[in-house]
């Protein structure tokens, strides 16, 4: 970025930055035909001629004084070329044009035929309350048009801007600037390729690769505009704003720095480097100062702090900022998410990465391997990023899937299913416990149906298969033989098996699926923690 081009390179954008300024003065004026005038002497305090010296020029010196049109040019001393309708000023050299626009320098060439002036060293134009400073300026006067090619700067009351090439208006007080440009703000500094400024409006167009540094954070643009009155932008073309820890990211943002409110528009992201957590969308809303994120339409939360990461659908995403070292995410409506080892739906759901609790709420559903988990509400529990345990409060049912015929189920007021590895280990079940269990032989056979009911059942397990069972205080059971089976008897009351809901991988979240529940148990709404 603060890299200037070579030579050569250079000596080429000029060619095609003269070429550019006079075809622009060649559109303009094939519209209004061409008029030429003459440069008349207004005074000097000496005039004379010396041919050995210089050639067809009357040598002027003294408060030197020439008029074009409306234009004066005053200067120490000067050649005055009659014939060609030119001057050459020496020294004080000032132009003045209407009560406006005021061109100072030391050394000025001036054509009265193409209305040319080329100033060099210490050139000033002052146009009310906008200075160009540079050596090297050449204004056309026919299109009201000062441009510099050795490095100058422009300064108004609110920015200072500078580049290696420039031309500004000062008819309609628009500059352009190209090549290690600088725009000087006291609120912030924005370095770019290509930039157009409007000295009246102080907005500024970004037409190339730029970077805006401020205290509050840093943007990386190629194409946008920026108004530095307002402190408000639009930035297009894959933006970013970095602001500590976060990087908003979008198709197109609209930032209010003053505000520290940024909107992104289209495969939008805002990443929290040091939670390690990203919301996706194809829109997004950001505030730095409060640090809450929001996001929707196609939504999606990732978690990648330790081991797999969780990717989290949801018709609405929020991230809050609980203090500087912790968050939490809520998500609302058509909840789906996906983890190697976990898998789950809900209506609503909340993570918080103070306890790495994960709150699942209207009619959730929670997958492991071939355990299914639903209820009430449902609370996993996290240690390191894997799962500790999960909770299921209120109208627990847990199922195992042995075949598309046979499952194992448990059901309760509330559940407990604890977790080693990716595997559940053991199961607990409070008030109104029913089981349904197949007892298996050493060769995998099925024993039979085991049925029991009781107030409290736990289970142990080891590589998926069942290796102990206690049922207390007064157990009720009986065992039925596979061949005796009804198909009544295999299934507990609202048993159903969701496997048609359950994410297959990462980009399954965002499948939609219309969802049968058939309970008996009452409706509640969803309500986050706080």
């Amino acid at each position: 970025m603060g890299k200037r081009i070579n030579v050569k390179n250079r000596l080429l954008l000029f060619v095609l930055f003269s070429f550019f300024v006079s075809y622009t003065a060649a559109q303009e004026q094939d519209t209004i035909p061409p008029q030429t005038t003459s440069v008349y002497l207004e005074h000097a305090d000496l005039l004379s001629y010396d041919k050995d010296l210089i050639l067809d020029a009357q040598i002027l010196r003294g408060n030197v004084c020439f008029r074009h049109d409306s234009s004066y040019m005053y200067c120490d001393s000067a050649y005055y070329y009659e014939e060609k309708n030119s001057l050459e000023a020496f020294s004080n050299v000032k132009m003045v044009q209407g009560d406006t626009l005021f061109v100072y320098g030391d050394y000025l060439i001036y054509d009265g035929n193409t209305q040319l002036a080329r100033l060099r060293n210490n050139v000033r134009m002052v146009n009310k309350e906008v200075t160009l400073y540079t050596d090297s300026l050449n204004y056309d006067r026919a299109v009201d048009i000062g441009y510099y090619f050795d490095g100058g700067r422009i300064v108004d009351e609110q920015n200072i801007l500078s580049s290696f090439f420039g031309k500004y208006s000062p008819n309609t007080k628009l500059a352009v600037f190209n090549d290690s440009v600088k725009l000087e703000n006291p609120q912030f500094t924005l370095f770019s390729d290509t930039l157009e400024y409007s000295t009246q409006s102080k907005i500024a167009t970004i037409l190339g690769p730029s970077v805006i540094l401020s205290d509050s954070g840093t943007i990386y643009t190629s194409r946008g505009w920026y108004d530095t009155v307002a402190d408000k932008s639009l930035l297009l073309d894959r933006s970013r704003v970095l602001s500590g820890n976060r990087i908003l990211t979008g198709d197109s943002i609209a930032y209010n720095k003053a505000l520290g409110i940024g909107e992104a528009f289209g495969n939008m992201s805002i990443q929290d480097t040091a939670q390690m957590v990203t919301l996706e969308g194809n829109y997004g809303y950001y505030n730095e100062l409060s640090e809450y994120a929001f996001a929707t339409d196609s939504a999606r939360f990732l978690e990648y702090s330790k081991g797999d990461t969780l990717f989290l659908h949801a018709d609405t995403l929020e991230m809050v900022t609980v203090d500087s070292l912790y968050r939490e995410v809520k998500a609302y409506y058509g909840v789906r998410f996906f983890r190697v080892d976990m898998q789950g739906v809900c209506d609503s759901l909340q993570f918080n990465t103070r306890d790495s609790v994960l709150y699942m709420f209207k009619d959730p559903i929670l997958w492991n391997e071939q355990y299914q988990i639903l209820g009430d509400t449902i609370l996993v529990f996290m240690n390191d990023s894997a799962i500790d345990y999960a909770h299921v409060k209120e109208y627990a049912f847990a199922a195992q899937y042995l075949d598309s015929t046979y499952y194992n189920q448990l059901k309760g007021s509330d559940l407990k299913a604890y977790f080693e590895g990716q595997a559940v280990k053991q199961i607990d079940v409070e008030g109104n416990a029913e089981s349904i269990f197949y007892p298996l032989e050493s060769d995998g056979a099925m024993v039979g149906l085991n049925e029991s009911k009781s107030g409290f059942l736990s289970i142990w397990l080891k590589e998926n298969k069942l290796e102990r069972l206690k049922i207390w205080p007064t157990p009720v059971g009986s065992l039925t033989p596979i061949p005796d089976l009804n198909p009544e008897q295999k299934t507990l009351k609202d048993f159903k098996w969701y496997d048609y809901l359950r994410p297959k991988d990462k980009d399954d979240i965002f499948t939609v699926h219309i969802r049968e529940v058939q309970t008996d148990k009452p409706k509640r709404s969803n309500k986050f923690v706080h």
